[in-house]
């Protein structure tokens, strides 16, 4: 018979003992307002594009505006709660992530960190619950929605948090806590099947001289067409020079090359067939987009193929996805279909090349005149890709192979710990403590 906001979780009929998030956090605190940079510049600043599933990766901007006292204030450590204030897809407003230990990186100000007090609710359980369907539907209730949605640190404290057991809260930690070794070991996996590809070329420690240099007008601009100094840096000369070493071909003889359609923003819809930009594109998968199409009027428009390689050559150029199996959902013109042709090349080694050094540094050389970045299809059958023996390549790929075993497996601890929270939530936690014994091994 209660009615009181407090017990009760909005958009479903549940009843449960619960308080205000004002009264269960004991520390909020905006990021970093302040101008970042892409050239290593001061201190390291984790944005939203830094989550990696509920954990967090290596921030790919820096701040040289911050001071000494500043950094340490918004250096972040271990059970903090970091979660995303305002985007333009309503959907990542109010996503949650969990900082799994101490890191020495600040963090942007459209994000603002929490850390609730333990009494009440345990940080990775904060994170399952604001990533369910209950949290996600109280996110939305006190979310503003204009251009940019928002959901401000003032708006969390009015929001409904559950209060759990200290039995169920350690579980959903324990659980979280080894998804995210799972998710280390992928991340190992995948840097040491980089390692092996780049000591097998011999440009492990390879050192880049990024000081211009002058060429004959016959040996530049009259064979290549580009006037920019960048492209003429001696870096790419000594690159190519490494890889004569190597049996090497060039991309478009070893793939056919397609891509799909660019429908423009009046065919966007809410709902319907997935509709996948660079934005929604990873080297170790594709994100949930914002955007779908209509699936009668795009009907006959390519979906990847399993062993397809997706890859990026606008805006951020050179990102490389092979597909795990058939998938339905329209990339957009921006990302190509890269399909293996030669049968003296691997998909997953293929895919490591192409996101490695080797292949990033061609890609910054050609896109290095633009604006914004756009790297031509010209330009991409002619990217110079090594062909390693068949048993190193089988080496590599099986690395690559488990990297993404030990991923998918992160994936799913993370999905069993947000659904015993949803079971505790709708029926009890007895029941969601068997689910978790029942699923926590697969």
């Amino acid at each position: 018979m209660r009615m009181e906001s407090e017990f009760y979780i909005s958009e479903q009929n549940v009843y449960l003992y619960s308080k205000i998030a004002g009264d269960i956090v004991s520390f909020v605190q905006y990021g970093t307002s302040k101008e970042l940079n892409e050239i290593n510049e001061g201190y390291p600043v984790l944005r939203l594009n830094e989550f990696e599933s509920v954990f967090i990766s290596k921030p790919a901007k820096y701040c040289n505006l911050l001071d000494e006292d500043d950094y340490i204030s918004l250096k972040l450590r271990k059970d903090d709660v970091l979660i995303c204030r305002t985007n333009g897809n309503p959907k990542l407003v109010g996503k949650s992530a969990l900082v799994p230990k101490d890191y020495e990186y600040a963090f942007a100000s459209y994000l603002f960190r929490v850390r609730p007090n333990r009494k009440y609710i345990y940080p990775a359980t904060l994170v399952s619950y604001l990533n369910s369907k209950f949290g996600r539907a109280e996110i939305e209730k006190y979310s503003m929605v204009g251009n940019q949605a928002n959901f401000s640190p003032a708006k969390f404290r009015e929001i409904s948090i559950p209060i759990f057991s200290q039995q169920f809260n350690l579980e959903i930690e324990e659980l979280t806590y080894k998804a995210f070794g799972k998710l280390e070991g992928a991340n190992s996996q995948y840097y040491n099947a980089e390692g092996i590809l780049l000591e097998s070329l011999g440009i492990y420690e390879f050192e880049t001289n990024k000081n211009t240099i002058s060429k004959k007008l016959s040996s530049s601009f009259l064979l290549s067409g580009r006037l920019d100094a960048e492209y003429y840096l001696p870096q790419f000369d000594e690159l190519f020079k490494l890889l004569e070493h190597y049996e090497t071909k060039m991309l478009g003889e070893l793939v056919a090359i397609s891509k799909s359609v660019e429908p423009g923003s009046d065919y966007y819809l809410t709902e319907g067939v997935p509709f996948v930009r660079v934005a929604d594109l990873t080297k170790f998968g594709v994100t949930e987009p914002s955007i779908y199409l209509d699936k009668e009027i795009f009907k006959d428009v390519i979906r990847p193929k399993q062993d397809t390689i997706l890859m990026s050559k606008d805006g951020s150029i050179g990102i490389a996805y092979k597909v795990e199996k058939d998938e339905d959902f329209i990339t957009s013109g921006a990302i190509l279909h890269l399909q293996i042709i030669d049968d003296n090349i691997l998909p997953d080694y293929l895919t490591l090349v192409i996101n490695s050094k080797v292949v990033q540094m061609q890609a910054e050389r050609d896109a290095g005149g633009s604006i914004i970045q756009h790297w031509k299809p010209s330009e991409i059958n002619n990217v110079v890709i090594p062909i390693l023996p068949m048993e190193k390549q089988q080496e590599i790929s099986q690395k690559v192979q488990e990297s993404f075993r030990l991923r998918n497996e992160s994936k799913r601890l993370l999905n069993v710990a947000k659904t015993a929270v949803e079971i505790a939530i709708g029926e009890s936690e007895e029941a969601a403590l068997e689910y978790l014994k029942e699923n926590e091994n697969g």
